[in-house]
């Protein structure tokens, strides 16, 4: 019997209540793409597609304890962090990752805000993703509003991302950035840059009310196809092309930011059989 390794993915972020964001849609989009995932909660949230309602942030102690077990376990062949709220969880799960060496293929998404508006990460964090998170990074993936936060730089154009993603990688040490383009008129460009070359993905607009746990849903894809070897350039290329799909085969769910749809390809394959 042949015995075929599966890839694995761990997510290490917030949970949502409603099942578009964080972690929920972190593990859809790895199971979409062929990986097993596992999770590390850093808070719990009570939110919808209108908006996050309550927090309860998870001690510390316990993000690291979920690693811990995940790494002497499973393992993970990429992580991918989201909403890490306080500079004291940031501080832990870099701590972890290092004792763990998961940092490897780490893909970070600076969660800030969520989409309805409602601020995720504390003021006093945006520090510590500066120096301790974003330098461990094999991609970082802020929006223009994040990428505008952790560089100080104006991002109003192609431009302006070109010098945002350079910026956290040669002032902050990631060795990769894509500044994705979704607050820019125009076609949503996003902007990667290794350290060496840019390399931009378009994408004409997808007219929808379903965008809730986009920049989760991108970074997680990310990971999971740096999980399953593919280079950064790939990965971030694969991601782009999921995300408009997932955009595209969206359907209404709620009063406000609905879902994306993580496995449009098992559903129209279900709706075909009937």
């Amino acid at each position: 019997m042949v015995t075929i390794r599966r890839a694995r993915a761990m997510t290490i972020a917030g949970s949502d209540s409603g099942g578009g964001a964080g972690i929920q849609a972190d593990l859809k989009t790895f199971a979409a793409l062929g990986v097993y995932g596992t999770s590390a909660l850093t808070a719990i949230t009570a939110q919808n597609t209108l908006g996050v309602t309550a927090v309860h942030e998870l001690p510390p102690e316990m993000v690291g304890a979920q690693i811990d077990a995940i790494a002497a376990d499973i393992g993970a062949d990429a992580v991918k962090t989201g909403m890490l709220s306080s500079s004291r969880i940031i501080h832990a799960v870099v701590e972890k990752l290092r004792q763990h060496d998961l940092a490897h293929r780490l893909v970070v998404d600076p969660v800030m805000v969520a989409k309805g508006g409602d601020r995720l990460l504390k003021e006093e964090a945006v520090e510590a993703m500066r120096s301790a998170l974003i330098p461990l990074a094999a991609v970082v993936t802020p929006n223009v509003p994040e990428a505008e936060t952790l560089t100080g730089l104006a991002v109003t154009s192609v431009a302006g991302a070109r010098q945002a993603a350079r910026e956290l990688v040669h002032g902050m040490g990631a060795r990769g950035a894509v500044v994705k383009g979704g607050h820019l008129e125009g076609p949503a460009v996003d902007v990667y840059y290794d350290g060496v070359d840019y390399f931009e993905v378009s994408a004409a607009r997808v007219e929808t009310s379903s965008t809730h746990g986009t920049g989760c849903t991108f970074a997680s894809a990310v990971a999971a196809y740096l999980a399953r070897g593919r280079s950064p350039r790939e990965a971030v290329a694969g991601a782009k092309r999921y995300v408009t799909y997932a955009l595209r085969g969206a359907f209404p769910m709620g009063g406000g930011h609905g879902p994306l749809n993580h496995f449009y390809r098992l559903w129209r394959e279900l709706e075909r059989q009937g």
